[in-house]
């Protein structure tokens, strides 16, 4: 259970964001003194069952880490681990930190792609596998807020390794269906009619789902759009919807794949045309649908990439990636959608695009928060460590959360954001164990806001394996991802993780729970990985 508050705070100074920081060993910090430091909501008095019965300043008698504390100098005081090797998101910080920070993200791309692969009968390449696109590919029953903003959801469950538990941070919008009178849309759809394209399940499915999506359209949004193969242009300069429609169907089915693939200049090409037909109170955003496989022209990522930053942040233009292809460059479109402050999708089947283009389109298109964080601070009486799965370029420095000049994730209507981690208690831990807190800037006024959720250690009594379905898919759906990225080596697995084939058989029950497609579709994915792992 969680009870929500809210604070306004100012900035922080800007420092460095720090990488490599899932597994944390938390503690006590004696003698941490928090000069100057802000605080967010206080422990809420417990109920009966651990959890915080509200937002209110109240702290039992016992204070706890807030957000964004001053650091203090000195030597650590916490439990020092072996040093670390291999892949440093998988392994134990070698000092004690109570705070974890990062900035949103809605992609899903690593998700459908891993499925493509596993469907193609290969296994996707591991550092193409993100935990949280994996999670965040399904639907959650999150509480939702009224306006703009968020809801924040904090729950979690124990594992059947002793002292940890699954612990999991939940953020939703506000419903799409409310979304009222949206602004209009400017959409500069820029397409990748390349050789690769050819292939079935690339241009097809692109053609098929612009199609349906012209319909869904209204008449006061515009569309423009560009093409690219070995060179970029317009094909359809911005162009009211209105009485246009036939002009753009006839675009849309006249797109033939050809020559090879220039990336760069699509991209150039495509923020050009979008800042010429570039809309005062309009969303303007850039849609590349490619395979991101760019082997003409300007192939530097950096210089790509410092063209969609231009157009960001002089025009507040976003950038939505619809990756396509068996063969798909997916590091490529994940930093241009990074930079691009958009997010990124995966499509194979014409199911799937006509979903991402027309039944997601409010999502695509509205915007509910700009340079959306998340804090969540443990507290180091109750926590020994913890590491958040997956989110790994996504780290933002403590210091940061407030530095409302450091770029956040941008979120619209209709979008949950969940984050999981594997939390140790401290043996005969009771009381609080964390308040987890996201920032955000009204996408119109710019306006900072915040709110914030608890959790105490008795909400964690429950095993996992018996807690809420939703839950129970998104801790599948983790341990999916964290068995795909480690293959052989094993070294730090999660806690509680079980062998793929009785993942695989315990994913189908869940799945038969939760009555949804979507999860027998993951169950599937986990059996035929289970196969191909032996």
């Amino acid at each position: 259970m969680t009870r929500t508050g809210n604070d306004e705070h100012t900035g922080r100074p800007r420092r460095q964001p720090r990488t490599g920081r899932p597994w944390r060993p938390v503690a006590a910090l004696i003698g941490l003194t928090l000069a100057g430091g802000l605080f967010l909501t206080g422990c809420g008095a417990s109920d009966s069952n651990g959890s915080s019965t509200d937002g209110s300043n109240k702290s039992g008698g016992r204070g706890f880490p807030q957000p964004a504390p001053n650091r203090t100098s000195g030597t650590s005081q916490g439990e020092q681990k072996d040093t670390p090797t291999g892949d440093a998101s998988r392994e134990f910080a070698p000092s004690p930190d109570y705070l974890s920070t990062f900035a949103l993200d809605v992609d899903t791309a690593s998700y459908g792609y891993a499925r493509r692969a596993l469907a193609d009968g290969r296994l996707p390449e591991a550092s193409t596998v993100r935990p949280e696109e994996f999670v965040n590919s399904f639907r959650q029953d999150y509480r939702r807020p009224d306006g703009n903003g968020f809801s924040v959801t904090v729950d979690g469950a124990r594992t059947r390794e002793e002292d940890w538990s699954l612990v999991r941070v939940g953020l939703a919008t506000r419903d799409a269906a409310q979304s009222g009178e949206r602004p209009p849309a400017a959409l500069t759809f820029v397409i990748d009619i390349s050789g690769s394209m050819g292939e079935p399940g690339r241009l097809d499915l692109a053609q098929d789902a612009l199609g349906v999506m012209t319909d869904r359209l209204r008449d006061d949004d515009s569309v423009a759009v560009v093409t690219f193969s070995d060179e970029a242009r317009t094909v359809l300069p911005m162009t009211r919807i209105g009485h246009h429609r036939d002009r753009i169907y006839d675009v849309i089915r006249g797109l033939e794949p050809t020559e090879s693939t220039n990336l760069g200049a699509g991209v150039r090409t495509g923020y050009a045309t979008a800042v010429k037909g570039l809309r005062e109170g309009a969303t303007n955003r850039v849609v590349l649908i490619s395979d991101a496989l760019a082997n003409t022209g300007e192939t530097d990522a950096d210089a790509i990439l410092e063209n969609i930053s231009t157009a960001r942040r002089e025009h507040g233009i976003t950038l939505f990636g619809v990756g396509v292809g068996s063969e798909y460059g997916d590091a490529l479109m994940e930093r241009l959608a990074d930079k691009g402050d958009g997010h990124t999708t995966y499509v194979s089947t014409i199911e799937e695009a006509r979903k991402v283009f027309c039944e997601q389109l409010p999502q695509n298109i509205d915007l509910t928060a700009r340079d959306a964080k998340a804090q969540v601070a443990f507290d180091p009486e109750t926590v020994k460590q913890f590491r958040l799965i997956g989110y790994d370029d996504r780290q933002v420095a403590d210091e940061d959360f407030r530095n409302d000049r450091v770029d956040g994730g941008e979120v619209g209507p209709g979008h949950t954001v969940t984050a999981l981690y594997a939390v140790r208690t401290r043996p005969g831990a009771s009381g609080h164990l964390a308040t987890a807190s996201v920032r955000w800037l009204d996408p119109d006024t710019r306006a900072p806001h915040e709110e914030s959720g608890q959790l105490e250690t008795g909400s964690l009594d429950e095993d996992l394996w018996t807690s809420s379905i939703r839950l129970q898919v998104d801790a599948v759906a983790a341990y999916f991802a964290d068995d795909l990225r480690t293959g052989d080596d094993k070294a730090n697995p999660l806690p509680g993780a079980l062998p793929l084939g009785e993942l695989a058989d315990r994913a189908h029950r869940v799945a038969s729970a939760a009555e949804d497609k979507a999860v027998d579709d993951l169950a599937d994915a986990v059996e035929r990985a289970s196969g191909l792992m032996g």
